[in-house]
């Protein structure tokens, strides 16, 4: 019998992965759960993927994919190449409060969206505390961030907003809170207006 061309299969059984987590946790996962998730056979899981560290770090590759793209499409950066304010001026003024204006923004989406996406991303992010493999990944979103960041300020001001959104994202899911947009917006410029100094 010859075999089926399958070019999506790959795709297919990291979006898998992606809704068992979602729905069971990283302890639910397994070549079996995802294989039956992606309709198909339980080979294709591990053709693809020889272990469950091979197929976290592909599943939290593409949701740094996706909150990059997030970030890209929230009009907060210039495309690449436009002419945009100089490093270390960019957190001036009425700019850096537009700029934690529009990063509170950004997190009020997201929060008034689907929370479990939210919840997805970072319970593979965390999962880096046990599974070094992730950690490179987990940089890379970090690094991400910090890059288009540093396209409207300082590199050192955009590793702090990172941080600070992290730390915001982290308590608002962990403690089951609402997101407080008005003190995040205040410790943003904070943050914008330190780097000022």
């Amino acid at each position: 019998m010859a075999r089926r061309y399958d070019p999506d299969r790959r795709t297919r059984i990291i979006d898998a992965a992606l809704t068992v987590i979602a729905a069971d946790g990283i302890a639910g996962l397994s070549h079996r759960t995802v294989a039956a998730e992606a309709d198909v056979p339980l080979g294709s899981t591990t053709y693809h993927f020889a272990s469950l560290d091979e197929l976290l770090v592909a599943a939290l590759r593409r949701c740094n994919e996706n909150f990059v793209q997030a970030l890209r499409s929230s009009g907060l950066f210039a495309e690449e190449g436009d002419a945009g304010p100089g490093e270390g001026d960019a957190g001036q003024g009425a700019e850096g409060a537009g700029l934690a204006e529009e990063l509170t923004r950004l997190l009020d989406r997201w929060f008034a969206g689907e929370r479990g996406a939210i919840e997805l991303e970072y319970e593979l992010y965390l999962a880096a505390l046990r599974r070094p493999a992730l950690r490179p990944v987990a940089a890379e979103w970090t690094a991400e961030a910090v890059a288009l960041l540093s396209r409207r300020t300082d590199p050192e001001t955009a590793r702090a907003l990172v941080a600070l959104m992290d730390g915001v994202c982290l308590q608002v899911l962990l403690t089951g809170g609402t997101f407080d947009a008005a003190y995040t917006r205040v410790m943003l410029e904070r943050i914008v207006a330190g780097g000022d100094a």
